[in-house]
Order: C-alpha cells, then sequence, then structure tokens
C-alpha cells in the first residue's frame, strides 16, 4: 500500500519578514498574538481549507525550530498528517524566500498558494476561493477588496487629482498560481517586485482575482497588531469573576531547575544564545539548560507537568531545538489553561559561560520568546564544589510567577 503524500495543491507560508515597522526585535511572525503567535494563527487558517494540502513554512534563519513547534502543533489541531508539512529556511529577499519554498514542494502538487503569515486572520473559505479559481480558470489569482477611500492624486502637499477608485483594489494573499508557471518565472525573474502577481505578470501570464476578506489584512504596524489582537480576544477587557461558587484564581508559582553536561560538538546554546569559542552542552535538543529551567517553572506553576511531558526524546521534532521553541511552546500551553505569565527570574550555577558580559541580551531573547514576559538572569559559582565547580557542566535553577489571564 503506497502511503506516500499526494497532494495537488500546496501553500507556501512566507514566515521569514524581519518586522521592523512593529517596533519589535522579534521578527514579526513570532509575535504574540493572543495565547499564541501571529504565525500560529495564520496556519489554523491554511490547514483549514476544504482540499488536502501540503503546507511549507518559510522561516528566518534560527527561528526554524520555533516554525516547526507552530506548524506541528496546527496540523494535529486540524487533523492533518505530518507528512504534508515542512519548514524550510528563507532567504534575504521575499523573492528568494518564496524561491526557497517552491522548491520543498512535493512532485505532485500542480497548484500554489503563496500567503504571507503577515495576513494572520485571513479565513480558510479565501484559500478556497482561490484554489478553485486557479483550478477552473488556468490563471494566476489574487483575493482582492473594493477600495472604499477617495483616492486623490498629489503633488507634495498639494491635490492634482482624482483617481477613478471603481478601477481599483487591493491586493491580499493568499495569491494562487499554476506551479510551471510560477516555477519558470521565479527563474526567469531579474528584479524584485512588491507581490507575486507582480511577477507572474511581467512574465507575461493572465491574472484574474477573487473576493478577498476584510480580515485579511496586513499586520504591519503597531495600529495593526493592536487590531489582530482585539479581533482574536472574546472581549478588550479581561473577564470579571462573577462566580459565587469559588474564589478567584489566585497566582501561582512553579519552581524548575536543569542540568547538563559540557560535551556535545557543536556551539554551546545558553539562555537562548549562542556562545562561540564555549564547549556545547549535551542533551536531546541543544542542552540549554537556561532555557529548559524556565520551562519547568512555568509548566510547575500552571501544574501542566514537567518538560518531558511535552519536549521528551519520545517528540523528535524537538532534537536540536533551541530555547525559542520550547518557550513559545510553553507560553501557549500556560495561556490555554487560562494563565498569564508574571515573571521569571532564573539563576546559572556554572564557571563558564561568563553570563555578565552578555546578562542584558539573554534577558532580551527569553523575554521575546515568552512574548515580552519580564526574565531576570543571574549568574554564580559554586567555589570549585561539585560538578559545576569541576567546570563539568551547567545549573540553571528558574522560578516563575503566573497570574489568571
Amino acid at each position: 500500500m503506497n502511503s506516500t503524500p499526494s497532494p495537488r495543491v500546496a501553500v507556501i507560508v512566507v514566515a521569514a519578514g524581519s518586522g521592523t515597522r512593529l517596533g519589535l526585535d522579534a521578527p514579526k511572525a513570532f509575535v504574540g498574538l493572543g495565547r499564541h503567535t501571529i504565525l500560529r494563527h495564520a496556519l489554523d487558517g491554511v490547514l483549514r481549507t476544504g482540499t488536502p494540502i501540503q503546507v511549507v513554512v518559510v522561516a528566518p534563519a534560527g527561528r526554524e525550530g520555533a516554525a516547526e513547534t507552530d506548524l506541528l502543533e496546527a496540523a494535529d489541531a486540524a487533523g492533518v498528517s505530518r507528512d504534508l508539512v515542512r519548514v524550510t529556511t528563507g532567504g534575504t529577499t521575499r523573492q528568494g524566500s518564496v524561491a526557497a519554498g517552491i522548491s520543498a514542494l512535493l512532485p505532485t502538487v500542480q497548484t500554489v498558494l503563496v500567503h504571507d503569515a503577515a495576513r494572520a486572520l485571513t479565513p480558510p473559505a479565501v484559500f478556497d476561493r482561490v484554489i478553485e479559481a486557479v483550478e477552473r480558470t488556468e490563471r494566476g489569482i489574487v483575493p482582492v477588496l473594493a477600495v472604499i477611500d477617495t483616492i486623490k492624486r498629489v503633488d507634495g502637499d498639494l491635490i492634482t487629482g482624482v483617481v477613478d477608485r471603481s478601477e481599483l483594489a487591493a491586493a491580499q494573499t493568499p495569491q494562487g498560481f499554476e506551479r510551471a508557471g510560477l516555477e519558470a518565472a521565479y527563474q526567469a525573474a531579474d528584479e524584485e517586485y512588491t507581490d507575486d502577481a507582480a511577477l507572474m505578470a511581467e512574465a507575461g501570464h493572465p491574472l484574474g482575482s477573487v473576493e478577498g476578506s476584510a480580515l485579511a489584512f496586513k499586520i504591519t504596524t503597531p495600529a495593526d497588531l493592536d487590531r489582530a489582537r482585539a479581533l482574536v480576544e472574546d472581549s478588550p477587557l479581561p473577564p470579571l469573576p462573577v462566580s459565587l461558587d469559588q474564589a478567584p484564581r489566585a497566582p501561582r508559582v512553579g519552581v524548575g531547575a536543569d542540568v547538563h553536561a559540557f560535551g556535545r560538538e557543536g556551539p554551546l546554546w545558553l539562555a537562548g544564545l549562542e556562545w562561540p569559542g564555549e564547549p556545547a552542552l549535551s542533551g536531546h535538543s541543544d542542552g540549554d539548560a537556561v532555557a529548559h529551567a524556565i520551562v519547568d517553572a512555568l509548566l510547575s506553576a500552571a501544574a501542566l507537568g514537567d518538560i518531558g511531558t511535552h519536549f521528551g526524546t519520545d517528540h523528535p521534532e524537538y532534537a536540536g531545538a533551541h530555547a525559542e521553541a520550547f518557550l513559545a511552546r510553553t507560553l501557549g500551553l500556560v495561556g490555554e489553561a487560562g494563565w498569564r505569565i508574571g515573571n521569571v527570574a532564573v539563576q546559572v550555577r556554572a564557571n563558564r559561560p561568563r553570563l555578565a558580559t552578555r546578562r542584558a541580551e539573554a534577558e532580551r531573547a527569553l523575554s521575546e520568546a515568552l512574548g515580552g514576559a519580564s526574565v531576570s538572569v543571574s549568574a554564580t559559582t559554586t567555589d570549585g564544589l561539585g560538578f559545576t565547580g569541576r567546570g563539568e557542566g551547567v545549573e540553571a535553577v528558574a522560578v516563575a510567577l503566573l497570574t489568571p489571564a
């Protein structure tokens, strides 16, 4: 019996953007949106289309593990086979990232949709409309919205005319194309275009349109992010405790600890950072004892078990994963359980590396992975006592405070 997946449609989700206009240090797709990331919300819409599809997420270098966590969770929630989803590393430009996604397609794929993860709330019905139109017309298809505002032509601060808005439409994603034409257009492209439809039009391919959605707006600025967050929350205000049967939940504190020995080949990863020139820690993932202690503290506070329950060796997707993958998933777990992170404090016990030189950088990296939660890092030695004193490894102890969401 042949179990090889054979979808005819694929969606390339471009998640490699920097997100500098959001004013945050994290790549846009990995910014928190409600209880999940922007990318996870985008994938929930992609994976609930009415057609069997392959999904390829194009992630920025260094964020592949976090992207895979979101992708596998979304696939499991949607009942989609893990054989039909994968993550690949993006390029330095959007076109380079889409080209990387094209190279990861299964041989059976004939129709390709390209979607921006930043359009995180795009409804599944938009994907269905694009797929149907591409297969029916054999054209490139773009979802569009009519332009409602009156459009003026300006020269500096002077209005010089009016543009007929009946001839205008705002383009969105996903944009769909026949695979052969898309591959050929990308191979021939010698300049950058604003979207895939523009590239295809330049290559001489006819384009059509279908109705888009007001929910498919692109999260680009802080105001866009605020709008998206308001839409994914049940209410912009936290619910008031009105039960007469029980008191509101009190805050909870959890403690976590982890130890790893030096001994693996490759670079050291600790506190979410790479430490060139330092010996690497052994472990199923990257051996980041600091991140793992934080995970255990958060899970302990939420009464959700421990790191082995959710990230152990029976979860091969976390082999080699870095801190952001573990922490982003843990953030989702405690959020789904109804908790919000108050703060986390972690102490590192080791002779090396010297944490003081990069303490602020480590706190930023860990905080970003936890959706902006406050994280403090301190370090000490054990005065030559024990395995850390002998320089054999690293120990970390973390304390986390959770408050009701």
